[in-house]
């Protein structure tokens, strides 16, 4: 479905693979009876996000030639822009137990069916390569490639149908999937909605971007990632409730929406934020704030590696406009916020601080100070740190 007056959906169309609920009961009786496969947490989010169109335009796990195509160009065996492959991996010996053109059930990690899947084929597949292709390194160290080479050996392809969500899904009342998010968008008028990314507290830098941006745009879809991240990453509760004091005390509530991307964290950087663009483009977002090292991780990717990349899409491809922003700071001569772009002064006259201070203070107890971050949001994330240390 394509909401009137907004962005078409990525490829033409939003994909909704939720079955008639007069159909489900007894569909979920007859996936008991089939041969299953249980998901892992990431597998259940990329799951979630296919069934619910995020997506879009998936219908289930990459085939054979989607997944060849995606890891060598960066599209679909069809040509429609792709960059990061969605699949489903399981080990030789259950691979061998399904095969091509069975129907098998879907588990959540507990153990329940929440969806079923029509097996098109299966396929083997070189992790080395598509960590190479994918994350540029084959460095077991990087977070995605050592979840990749710790996945089996075997790729399950096939359309899927979403029989139930989970039940224990954390943030409910911020949980909108992109039919949900179109709606609020045209009930509002919303006709430039920028999306914005992020699987890190807010901070001034993010803040001065964000409203710059609405500057130009009608609405802000403030879409943090809560799938599965880093360990040492802060957990998605402290972010959320961050955002929350945010928004409650710093932006104009009614031009903004706070719901959460459920998909999980890859660490690809220039590859995973273009698919951060097409899935927000399917929210309904025209515009997308991709800012320094998006989605990196590590030394990985140049500073700016995630902002060219966009260079090697055609803009009528892509059906959204990326917004770069370089390196932001608070400038005292200045007096604000700036960047590069605008502010003439040298590194003397900024107020910066690295991840690894902001995070000794934190863990100290000790606010930074306002020209880094509000002081709301810093008491959030010391209660949480306090609260994950006890842990």
């Amino acid at each position: 479905m394509t909401t009137v007056g907004l962005i078409a959906p990525h490829g033409g169309a939003l994909v909704n693979r939720f079955l008639d609920d007069h159909a489900r009961a007894r569909a979920l009786e007859d996936a008991s009876r089939l041969p299953s496969i249980q998901l892992t947490a990431v597998q259940q989010s990329d799951l979630l996000c296919i069934a619910t169109g995020v997506f879009s335009p998936l219908t289930g796990f990459v085939r054979r030639a989607d997944y060849e195509s995606i890891v060598e160009r960066m599209r679909l065996a069809d040509g429609t822009i792709w960059t990061l492959p969605v699949t489903l991996a399981v080990s030789s010996d259950r691979a061998r137990q399904i095969g091509p053109g069975a129907n098998v059930a879907l588990l959540d990690p507990a153990g329940s069916i929440v969806a079923t899947m029509n097996v098109t084929e299966t396929f083997a597949y070189d992790k080395r390569l598509e960590a190479g292709r994918v994350y540029r390194t084959e460095d077991p160290a990087h977070p995605g490639v050592a979840r990749l080479y710790e996945q089996g050996d075997i790729l399950v392809a096939g359309p899927i149908t979403m029989l139930r969500c989970p039940s224990d899904e954390p943030f409910a009342e911020f949980r909108r999937d992109p039919a949900a998010t179109r709606a609020l968008f045209a009930e509002r008028g919303w006709r430039r909605v920028v999306g914005f990314q992020t699987r890190n507290p807010v901070h001034r830098a993010h803040e001065y971007i964000q409203k710059a941006a609405l500057e130009i745009c009608d609405g802000l879809l403030l879409n943090p990632l809560v799938g599965e991240t880093k360990s040492d990453d802060i957990s998605a509760a402290t972010r959320m409730e961050s955002y929350r004091v945010l928004i409650d005390n710093y932006y104009p509530r009614d031009r903004v929406v706070l719901s959460v991307f459920p998909a999980a964290m890859r660490y690809a950087g220039p590859r995973e934020a273009v698919f951060h663009a097409m899935a927000r483009k399917n929210y309904g977002c025209t515009h997308f704030i991709v800012g320094r090292d998006h989605a990196g991780v590590g030394n990985y990717y140049g500073t700016y590696d995630a902002q060219r990349i966009f260079d090697e899409f055609d803009a009528s491809d892509l059906g959204i406009t990326p917004l770069f922003f370089e390196h932001t700071f608070y400038c005292s001569r200045c007096g604000g916020m700036a960047s590069t772009k605008t502010c003439p002064h040298d590194e003397s006259a900024r107020v910066t601080l690295s991840g690894t201070q902001v995070r000794q203070m934190l863990t100290r107890g000790e606010v930074p100070p306002p020209e880094f971050t509000r002081a709301e949001v810093a008491r959030v994330l010391i209660a949480g740190m306090r609260e994950q240390a006890v842990r």
